[in-house]
């Protein structure tokens, strides 16, 4: 009878190991089950052959031995497109080796087409579908794979990948919303901050020899105006170029170590509305992530850890694990939650509704829901404000530089009446 070796995580959140003899994988999957333990993988063990049928055996594809291209990332919507359209394969009966087969085909050439044969290679040699993926993490990231592997194991795989492409789109959805808000804000900025620089390295020079022509004491405000200018067209230009990017290495320096890491989204969170921005987007984020875990079957202690670190900030992040170390010792999860203060009483109130009526799930795919419609509610309120508080901006901007420039004019115009 076959030996199968298998990998599983017992009732108490711990990996155990262990070999076991069934005839088909589903027998192995179904008696590891019955002794309480929920099996992660699952593989036949190869029998043992002579050493001359060793030797005499077919050399190993290219595909799982020899040196390979280093596979990129991949932009979501494309890895979204392939989840969808294995998905589709799949539940249609198509193996999983031809259906990759199929999508490798379709695939313009790129990282995506690359990953798409490897992980065919790979499982034509044997490996598991999420095992191959695995070896991809700059395609293939932790939640990704840990979903693929909950939907082989439970043979449920095309259920499992239509709730990853539906996870994924929601997530990009939110996205483009708040990408999408931020551009215009953002143009107009730049142009605003284009004009002035025109006028401060181009215009006003033009004034300063009109000024030196004319023998008076200028005013305050238009000394002050005409030095800015000297400084603009010297270096200043510079400055306010390497002010960008010298702010972005400053973040990744910060943002190398944890403590830096946790500083820094601590700040973001405590800024007016951008700050309530990206509390909630994180919120829904890792409600959406940890709900559509769940809902595949990965055990709550593992898809904890998946979601800790997929939930994009620290401070949530060291939320999720406190209560990940809450439920090993026994408690359930809405309290470590609630201590941590870092959500809503709301969000709070509804996990421990889904606790106690057993759709914990369902309840997490609520709370996301509730934070996206929030997100875009404040996010559509800031672009709202801005509008108007960028052409005032502007405005006062520009009408100072003119009362600065004319201001030695209508002096001169009242000398030159007062001495008529």
């Amino acid at each position: 009878m076959p030996v199968f070796a298998y990998e599983a995580m017992n009732s108490v959140g711990q990996s155990v190991k262990g070999e076991i003899d069934a005839v088909t994988s589903e027998e192995a999957i179904a008696k590891v089950r019955a002794l309480g333990n929920f099996p992660t993988k699952i593989k036949e063990r190869a029998a043992k052959r002579p050493r001359a049928a060793r030797g005499a055996q077919a050399a190993p594809t290219m595909g799982t031995t020899g040196k390979r291209k280093r596979v990129g990332s991949v932009s979501a919507k494309l890895l979204t497109q392939f989840t969808r359209q294995l998905a589709t394969l799949i539940s249609a009966g198509l193996p999983i080796l031809r259906s990759l087969r199929v999508l490798e085909q379709q695939q313009k050439p790129g990282p995506m087409r690359l990953a798409i044969r490897y992980v065919g290679d790979d499982v034509e040699s044997g490996a598991a579908l999420w095992e191959a993926m695995g070896r991809h993490p700059r395609v293939f990231e932790r939640l990704y794979t840990n979903m693929v592997r909950a939907g082989e194991v439970g043979g449920v795989l095309d259920d499992i990948l239509e709730k990853l492409a539906n996870f994924m789109e929601k997530a990009q959805a939110l996205k483009r919303k708040v990408v999408g808000a931020m551009i215009y804000p953002v143009a107009v900025l730049s142009f605003a901050a284009l004009i002035v620089t025109g006028l401060l390295v181009f215009v006003v020079p033009r004034f300063e020899e009109i000024f030196a022509g004319m023998n008076q004491k200028l005013p305050a405000i238009t000394q002050f105006l005409l030095n800015l200018s000297r400084w603009m067209s010297r270096t200043g230009w510079m400055v306010i170029l390497l002010i960008p990017l010298a702010l972005y290495l400053l973040n990744k320096l910060i943002a190398m170590s944890r403590a830096g890491r946790l500083a820094l989204d601590h700040a973001k969170l405590m800024i007016p509305i951008f700050g309530q921005i990206a509390g909630k987007s994180s919120v829904a984020r890792f409600s959406r992530t940890l709900g559509t875990l769940l809902a595949a079957g990965v055990p709550i202690l593992e898809a904890l850890t998946i979601t800790a670190e997929t939930a994009g900030n620290e401070v949530y992040s060291r939320a999720l694990l406190k209560v990940r170390e809450g439920i090993r010792e026994g408690e359930d999860f809405s309290e470590p939650l609630r201590q941590s203060r870092v959500v809503e009483p709301m969000v709070v109130n509804m996990i421990d509704v889904g606790e106690e009526t057993g759709e914990l799930d369902r309840m997490l795919a609520k709370v996301a829901d509730t934070y996206d419609d929030e997100v875009e509610t404040l996010v559509g309120g800031l672009t709202s404000l801005l509008e108007p508080v960028m052409v005032i901006s502007l405005g006062l901007i520009v009408g100072f530089i003119v009362v600065a420039l004319f201001m030695p004019m209508v002096s001169m115009i009242q000398n030159m009446q007062g001495s008529q």
